[in-house]
C-alpha cells in the first residue's frame, strides 16, 4: 500500500481549473477566489509532489509533463465526482422518474402515451432511455423498466404489461399490397425462430429492403415501400391513425410478453408508483 499522503482536495481543484482554463487569473474568477490564492495552492501542490506543474507561456500557462500525468487522474476522478453529485441531485428531484424501454416499444407504444401520462401527472418529467444495458433496477438510475424477459431481480417488482407478435402491415393507400415487396429486419431472417416462419409464409414475395433498425423498417412502411414485418407494438399508433394495415391474410408470430419492473415495496418517492400503475393501466385492452 502507497504511503504517499494525498494532497488538499482544494490545491487539486484549483490546479484543475487552471490547467482546463490555461490561465490562473481565469481559474480564480471560476472559482471565486483571488489569482494570489490559486497561485498559492499551485505552489503548495508542486511542492508536495516535488515536481513543477506548469510552465509560463505568455500570458498564461500550459503543463509540464508531470502536470499532464497528473491532471489525467485528477480530471477523472473530478469528472466521477460531478457526476455522483448529479446523480444525487436527480435522485432528489421528486419530479424526475426514469424509465427504461426497447426502442421499438418506446417509439411505437410509449410515446404516444406520453402526453396522457403527463396530463394525468402535471409535476412529472419523465427520463426516457432505450439503453437497455442500464435496465436494472437499483433506485438510482433506473426507476421502471419495460423489458421482453422478466429480469428476476432481488428486490423487484415485476408484473406482464403487453403482448407483442410480428405482424405484416402495408401503407393503407398502397394499391397492390403484395406486389411491393418485402421488408424486413436482418436479425429476422437470420433468426432460428422467425426466420423459417417468414420463408415459410412470405417466401414468394420479392425482397424489397433489408434493415438492422425496426424504426427505419416502420419508416420505410409509412413510405408505402413495401409489405413490412414489424412488431405490432411498433407500428401500434400506425394501425390506430389508419396510416397502416394490417394484411390479415398472412398469419402473425408471437414475439412473447413485456414486463415492466419497480423496485418492490415503497419506491424512492410516490410519482414511481402511480406512474407505474398509470402504465399498467394504459395496456389494458
Amino acid at each position: 500500500m502507497s504511503n504517499t499522503r494525498l494532497p488538499s482536495f482544494r490545491f487539486l481543484i484549483g490546479f484543475e481549473a487552471a490547467a482546463r482554463l490555461g490561465s490562473y487569473s481565469r481559474a480564480a474568477d471560476e472559482l471565486s477566489i483571488s489569482q494570489s490564492a490559486v497561485s498559492h495552492q499551485i505552489a503548495q501542490l508542486e511542492e508536495q509532489v516535488g515536481q513543477p506543474l506548469f510552465r509560463r507561456k505568455g500570458r498564461g500557462v500550459e503543463l509540464t509533463v508531470s502536470g499532464r500525468l497528473l491532471l489525467d487522474s485528477v480530471g477523472k476522478s473530478l469528472d466521477q465526482i460531478r457526476n455522483g453529485l448529479d446523480r444525487i441531485e436527480t435522485y432528489m428531484d421528486d419530479s424526475l422518474v426514469t424509465l427504461v424501454c426497447p426502442a421499438p416499444i418506446a417509439e411505437g407504444w410509449l410515446q404516444p402515451r406520453l402526453e396522457m401520462l403527463l396530463r394525468e401527472h402535471p409535476a412529472l418529467c419523465p427520463i426516457i432511455s432505450i439503453d437497455e444495458t442500464a435496465r436494472y433496477i437499483d433506485e438510482m438510475d433506473v426507476d421502471i423498466a419495460i423489458t421482453r424477459e422478466p429480469l428476476r431481480q432481488r428486490g423487484v417488482f415485476e408484473v406482464p404489461l403487453l403482448e407483442d407478435e410480428l405482424a405484416a402491415v402495408v401503407h393503407a393507400d398502397s394499391a397492390d399490397k403484395a406486389a411491393a415487396g418485402l421488408l424486413c429486419l436482418e436479425s429476422d431472417l437470420t433468426s432460428d425462430r422467425i426466420g423459417p416462419f417468414i420463408r415459410e409464409h412470405f417466401g414468394k414475395l420479392r425482397r424489397r429492403a433489408i434493415y438492422d433498425d425496426p424504426r427505419l423498417l416502420l419508416d420505410a412502411a409509412l413510405r408505402g415501400h413495401g409489405v413490412a414485418l414489424v412488431s405490432r407494438l411498433l407500428a401500434d399508433e400506425a394501425l390506430h391513425t389508419g396510416q397502416l394495415q394490417r394484411l390479415v391474410e398472412y398469419p402473425s408470430l408471437s414475439l412473447g410478453t413485456l414486463w415492466i419492473s419497480r423496485s418492490e415495496g415503497e419506491p424512492r418517492m410516490p410519482m414511481v408508483r402511480e406512474v407505474f400503475e398509470s402504465l399498467v393501466r394504459y395496456a389494458k385492452p
